[in-house]
């Protein structure tokens, strides 16, 4: 990967819907040039898809919480990532390590819908032990930063 792959990562990051003409004339190339150029990034999985930035706000789930999640001995750590998929409210999770097994990020319209998956996740998908905090606000860094490093 050259600096013109990254110039165009950093670039499509910040508008995946940029037409190759658009971002051939910033770095300064053709069309076709940077249509080869993206395709083989996405072929080599560099570019995994492009994504829209949802304001949850205006689905009404503007609070956002992180949870520190410590499984009961013996649930299936596959199983729990897998049912995952049917709490609409868990927008993120990553598996641990240390202390906890996973972090899940929820959205949700208010604290009795948390208290619902709460009980949800420890009822149904053997939760043993969770610690959450609220999300106050989320800092822009973008990820285009990792590019110059």
């Amino acid at each position: 990967m050259d600096r013109i792959d990254r110039e165009l990562l950093a670039l499509l990051i910040r508008d995946g819907r940029a037409t190759y003409q658009e971002l051939g004339r910033q770095v300064r190339l053709s069309a076709n040039t940077v249509a080869d150029r993206v395709r083989r990034l996405r072929a080599t999985e560099v570019i995994r898809g492009y994504h829209a930035d949802l304001n949850l706000e205006a689905f009404e789930r503007g609070m956002q919480m992180i949870s520190d999640i410590r499984l009961r001995d013996g649930v299936d750590r596959k199983g729990f990532e897998a049912q995952l998929h049917d709490v609409p409210q868990v927008i993120g999770a990553m598996r641990l390590t240390g202390d906890y097994d996973f972090q899940l990020r929820m959205a949700c319209t208010d604290a009795r819908e948390f208290e619902a998956v709460i009980d949800r996740l420890k009822s149904e998908l053997g939760v043993r032990e969770l610690r959450s905090r609220l999300v106050l606000h989320e800092v822009p860094l973008g990820l285009d930063r990792t590019l110059e490093a």
